[in-house]
């Protein structure tokens, strides 16, 4: 080729280039003018991706309100695991007396057992832990009083003192009784109307018993247990004023004495862990609907 031819040659791919310069720098510009006026760009795009993946984008979306939306959000439940499995260890310290504003009484006891050794303060925390699952799922921030992390207790008077300082909406003490064999059936026990010493219970009275009226209803629905059989004269309630967990109690509460634990018939329910899964069940809704104003 000659040197002319050359040059020429040279001079056309540089004007190619020139050309293919100015074209690329034409879209860049008209890419970037579109993608600050919101035009459908790739840029764009992964701008909007990035902008709904970050935390901002969900709130705004309404993500962020989901816990908000659910049933229980805004209230405060304590459940209280009667007694502690280790109590059996501390006997001078559970044998304690603690004022309970009527008298004094015991700072907590064992609690009872089946025959086969199965004890009520497993029962009560298995069961409290299950209903705790399912209050949380619907919103609730639930307190143990216990979750066998103590050695022994707590005392009866700072089982109360949980639920007061928690400004609890709801606290249900969870236990299993032990009578003698062929009474069956649970009951719940609400606080009585006491004004003396350090307790006043006067103000959770009503309230107390529209939860205990609740939780009667919806455990036996759950676990088609019947009302006990040997106290409540078949109603499945009592009152007492000899408890100090009710008696110092500042916020509605009751106990669910789920069943006699002495009675091969209620004790084959506690032991099985299907029934703790249907008691839990009912506890928990017997609060939600108490906390939702409904029976």
């Amino acid at each position: 080729m000659s040197t002319s031819g050359r040059r020429g040659g040279v001079r056309w791919f540089a004007a190619a280039v020139a050309l293919i310069s100015t074209a690329l720098a034409g879209w860049l510009v008209g890419s970037s003018q579109r993608d600050a006026g919101g035009g459908g760009t790739l840029h764009q795009a992964i701008r909007q991706r990035s902008a709904a993946a970050s935390p901002a984008a969900s709130a705004s979306s309404g993500q962020g309100d989901d816990k908000a939306a659910l049933p229980l959000a805004g209230k405060v439940v304590v459940l209280d695991p009667g007694h502690n499995v280790t109590n059996y260890r501390h006997t001078a310290e559970i044998n304690k007396l603690v004022n309970i504003g009527t008298a004094g009484k015991a700072c907590d006891t064992t609690g009872t057992a089946t025959d086969s050794g199965y004890a009520e303060a497993e029962y009560t925390l298995d069961v409290s832990r299950r209903a705790r699952a399912i209050l949380v799922k619907l919103g609730a921030v639930v307190k143990l009083t216990q979750n066998g992390d103590r050695a022994f207790g707590p005392c009866i008077d700072e089982r109360a003192r949980i639920g007061n300082e928690a400004h609890a909406d709801a606290v249900v003490s969870v236990h299993a009784d032990g009578s003698a064999v062929g009474n069956r059936g649970f009951h719940v026990i609400m606080p009585a109307a006491v004004h003396q010493g350090i307790a006043d219970t006067r103000a959770i009275v009503a309230p107390s018993r529209r939860l205990g009226i609740a939780l009667k209803a919806h455990f036996a629905a759950m676990t088609g247990s019947a009302p006990s059989n040997y106290i409540g004269g078949g109603t499945g309630l009592k009152v007492r004023n000899d408890l100090g967990g009710l008696n110092l109690s500042t916020v509605p509460k009751v106990f669910i004495e789920c069943g006699n634990m002495r009675d091969p018939q209620d004790a084959a329910h506690v032991t099985d862990a299907k029934w703790r899964q249907r008691a839990a069940q009912g506890i928990a809704d017997g609060i939600t609907a108490f906390l939702e104003g409904r029976g």
